[in-house]
C-alpha cells in the first residue's frame, strides 16, 4: 500500500483481544462536539464512516467505554481507537535539513517547501522529507497518524496538510496540540483559504470557470487518481475555481482556489477537461500536446521540460485564522524559480515567434 492513499481501516474487527493505536485526550477548552467529527480532524485522511463504521463494532472508547459514532466529546475525555493488532511504528529520524520557514510563533510554522522535498516518509523513502526536518528542528510536535500497512503505522509531526513531492509553496505544521485540533477544523470545514498557481497545456476557453467533479483513487491504478461524475458514488467531492492570468496560446498560466482539498485535485481536475499541468509525468502533461509540427518546436518543449522538470504546480497562497489569536492572517510565496524561467521562456517565444 501506498502510503499516498487514504487510511484503510479504523479496525472493524470483533476480536477479543485488542491493542491501543491511538490515544487523544481532550483539551480543557474544547466544545462538545461529536466524536466522529472530532476523530476526523485529528487522524490523517480518515473518514467519518470509517470512523462511525469502528464505533459500530466497539473499537471506539471513551475513558474506557466503548461509545456510539453520536457521542459528543467533553474536556479532559480520553479517547482509545484500538485494532485487533499490536502497532508498530515507522521511526521518524531527525535530519538536519534546511527549511524556507516563512513564519513562525509559538503556535506554528509556515515552511515554503522547496520542489522535490517528499513532505513525510513513504516505503523506500524514509529520509530527507519534511518531517525528519522538521522533527530535526522542533521537540514535542503533536503528531497525527498514518496508516502505511495493516499494523504498520507512522506518525507524522506537526502536520496538517501536505503537498505532493514536486509541488512546491507553503504548507503549515503546527506546533501545539490546540493549534492541530483548530487548524485540522479549519482544512475539515473548508474554511482555510488556499491558492495555487499552475501552467496547463491548451488554450482555456474562458477567463475564469469552474471545475466540479468527484475525485477518487482510479479503478485500475491506485497510484494514481482519477475524475467521476458529481451524482456518482466513487470519489469525494472536489471543486477548484480557476482565473487566467497570462496566455501563451499552447499553454496558459492560471490561478486557482480550492474549495476541497482532494489528493491530486488540482491535476486530476485539469486533465478531466482536456489541460493537464505542463510536464506532469502522471496525468499525460509531459509528451507536447499543443503546438506546431515542427523540429524547432519540438526542441523548445523538450528544452522546457528541462527547465521545469516536474508539474508546473505551486502552493501560493494559504489563508488561515490564527488558532490562538483568531487573527485572519495570509501568507504568500514567490513564484519559484523554474516555473519563472519557464514563463520567461514562453514571453519570449510569444515575442519573436522565431521556432516555427
Amino acid at each position: 500500500m501506498n502510503l499516498e492513499e487514504d487510511i484503510e481501516d479504523l479496525g472493524i474487527d470483533e476480536s477479543q483481544t485488542l491493542y491501543e493505536h491511538h490515544n487523544i485526550k481532550v483539551e480543557k477548552g474544547q466544545v462538545m462536539l461529536r466524536i466522529d467529527k472530532f476523530i476526523s480532524t485529528r487522524i490523517a485522511n480518515s473518514t467519518r464512516t470509517k470512523i462511525q463504521n469502528s464505533c459500530d463494532v466497539g473499537n471506539v472508547l471513551v475513558n474506557g467505554k466503548s461509545v456510539k459514532s453520536n457521542y459528543k466529546i467533553k474536556p479532559f475525555d480520553e479517547i482509545s481507537i484500538v485494532f485487533s493488532v499490536p502497532p508498530r511504528d515507522v521511526e521518524v529520524v531527525p535530519e538536519n535539513i534546511p527549511l524556507n520557514i516563512v513564519f513562525e510563533d509559538e503556535y506554528i510554522v509556515l515552511v515554503n517547501k522547496e520542489p522535490g522535498m517528499v513532505v513525510h516518509p513513504a516505503y523506500g523513502n524514509y529520509r530527507g522529507t519534511l518531517v525528519n526536518a522538521l522533527a530535526y528542528r522542533f521537540q514535542n510536535l503533536p503528531k497525527t497518524t498514518t496508516k502505511l500497512n495493516n499494523d504498520l503505522y507512522l506518525e507524522r509531526p506537526g502536520l496538517v496538510h501536505r503537498i505532493d513531492k514536486n509541488t512546491s509553496g507553503i504548507i503549515i505544521i503546527a506546533k501545539t496540540e490546540m493549534a492541530m485540533v483548530k487548524l485540522a477544523k479549519e482544512f475539515f470545514d473548508r474554511t482555510m483559504h488556499r491558492k495555487y498557481i499552475a501552467i496547463v497545456w491548451g488554450d482555456l476557453k474562458n477567463d475564469t470557470g469552474t471545475i466540479t467533479a468527484n475525485v477518487g483513487r482510479n479503478l485500475k491504478n491506485r497510484k494514481v487518481m482519477d475524475t467521476f461524475p458529481t451524482d456518482s458514488e466513487l470519489g469525494k467531492h472536489a471543486v477548484t475555481h480557476y482565473t487566467v492570468l497570462e496566455r501563451f496560446g499552447y499553454i496558459t498560466f492560471i490561478e486557482c482556489k480550492l474549495e476541497t482539498g482532494r489528493t491530486h485535485q488540482i491535476r486530476v481536475h485539469f486533465k478531466s477537461i482536456g489541460h493537464p499541468l505542463f510536464n506532469d509525468n502522471e496525468y499525460g502533461g509531459d509528451i507536447i500536446l499543443k503546438g506546431i509540427n515542427s523540429t524547432k518546436y519540438k526542441q523548445f518543449i523538450q528544452n522546457c521540460f528541462q527547465i521545469l522538470p516536474r508539474h508546473a504546480l505551486h502552493a501560493k497562497t494559504l489563508g488561515i485564522t490564527h488558532p490562538a489569536t483568531g487573527e485572519k492572517l495570509f501568507f504568500d510565496s514567490e513564484i519559484p524559480a523554474d516555473m519563472q524561467a519557464l514563463l520567461d521562456k514562453w514571453r519570449k517565444y510569444a515575442i519573436d515567434k522565431d521556432l516555427g
